[in-house]
């Protein structure tokens, strides 16, 4: 008889029956007096419960958010309404939610004992929030002990109904690491779904790395969202504390960690509400992320939205304004439309400042040779470029000579003192 079987047979004699719902953990719990695991007291009162099965036993702990909390910028209830934006409009977008509902979201992340991932890492911590109509539900699944990562990853697998991930960087790292693991265990779990994946960390590239030091979730939430964190324990401490307490087995530690897990996730709906926001130009900090919006839906083919989104900063005399009107000549041109492609490139040689007028002048130089035969401009417009280029290059030597005089001027002081 197979070890899958003997265990199956010994599960009936046990009388330990899978639960469906967490409340009904909590039930039988209460009536069966499971009171063996460790520190269980404390357990309770942060919220677990435990789930047990032939695989072994992990903790379940649910928390629940009302829809007018403000996690940063935005309200829970918000993701509501870019839902139903996203559904109105006819922009493509890889992070549109058309076609969804808000509730077929699901707000993802892992805890690990590494963060580089590999057959040897081990997940003890899957957290997820799903928004509904009246309420935000946090579910984080925790795996107290190695020997019962059956018991973890079936209670995932059997609670989770979802349609699309949205996670920060879970492309490249937890979705590949639950895959993994799922792969060593899969004789003994349901199989894995397929499913959409939004993942939010190559939109904070797109939109701030211009701004921020760092693109880690950490920063986007306290310089983007406005969020701020009290007391929170670095997640690189995870795979430390978890380690600790398969040892002593003492929870707070592992406390901190989930409190930190919790919050990540909820950062992940405040992001996916914000980020949404910009895409369908209806909220914006600078002209620099409006510009960056419409460079991403000219990225994925999307050009009209894109040219919207280039005549609402070329319209705005601020940052961006003349890189706006260079993105929409190219667009003219390739639309043909040279006259007013020449217009653009004509005002910013003008008006414009840096390379930007080289790049005009080089365009408007080849314009002239090959679509209006009209050398004498062509000749124009390339030597106004050429002398533009001569002349940035000749600031560039005369700054570093001034570096150079001032690093020389500097040593001198230097010996003297």
């Amino acid at each position: 008889m197979s070890m899958k079987n003997k265990l199956r047979r010994m599960k009936q004699h046990l009388n330990i029956e899978k639960q469906d719902s967490i409340s009904e953990n909590r039930e039988q719990v209460e009536q069966k007096g499971f009171t063996s695991i460790p520190f269980w007291q404390e357990w309770k009162d942060f919220g677990a419960v435990p789930y047990y099965t032939e695989g072994g036993c992990c903790l379940i702990r649910e928390v629940v958010y009302p829809l007018h909390y403000e996690h940063g910028v935005h309200s829970f209830g918000q993701l509501h309404e870019v839902v139903e934006q996203w559904n109105g409009t006819t922009a493509r977008h890889p992070l549109s939610s058309a076609g969804y509902k808000s509730t077929d979201l699901f707000f993802f992340d892992t805890e690990t004992t590494g963060l580089r991932g590999g057959a040897g890492t081990t997940i003890f911590l899957l957290g997820y929030a799903r928004v509904f109509e009246d309420k935000v539900v946090v579910r984080q699944h925790f795996l107290p002990d190695p020997s019962g990562e059956i018991a973890f990853y079936e209670s995932f697998l059997k609670h989770v109904d979802y349609t699309t991930l949205v996670t920060y960087n879970g492309k490249a790292f937890d979705w590949p690491q639950v895959k993994t693991r799922h792969t060593l265990l899969r004789e003994h779990l349901p199989k894995l779904p397929s499913f959409g994946h939004f993942d939010l960390l190559h939109g904070a590239r797109r939109l701030w790395k211009h701004k921020l030091e760092s693109v880690k979730l950490s920063q986007v939430e306290k310089e983007i969202l406005q969020i701020k964190r009290i007391k929170d324990v670095p997640g690189f401490l995870a795979p430390m504390i978890y380690f600790d307490f398969v040892q002593s087995k003492n929870p707070q530690g592992v406390f901190e960690v989930m409190k930190h897990n919790e919050h990540d996730i909820l950062t992940l709906i405040t992001l996916y509400v914000h980020m949404s926001k910009h895409l369908l130009n209806s909220s914006y900090s600078t002209t620099k992320e409006a510009f960056e919006v419409a460079r991403w839906y000219e990225a994925i083919g999307d050009r009209k939205t894109a040219v919207k989104g280039y005549e609402y900063v070329s319209g705005i005399k601020e940052e961006e304004h003349y890189r706006a009107k260079m993105a929409l000549a190219a667009q003219y041109k390739r639309e043909h439309q040279w006259e007013k492609a020449i217009g653009f490139w004509k005002e910013i040689v003008s008006l414009g400042a840096g390379v930007i007028r080289i790049e005009a002048a080089v365009e408007l130089a080849k314009a002239y040779e090959h679509r209006v035969k009209d050398l004498d401009e062509a000749l124009c417009y390339a030597s106004i470029a050429y002398e533009l280029h001569t002349r940035l290059l000749t600031n560039r030597e005369k700054q570093e000579r001034e570096l150079e005089k001032r690093m020389e001027r500097l040593k001198r002081k230097q010996q003297k003192r």
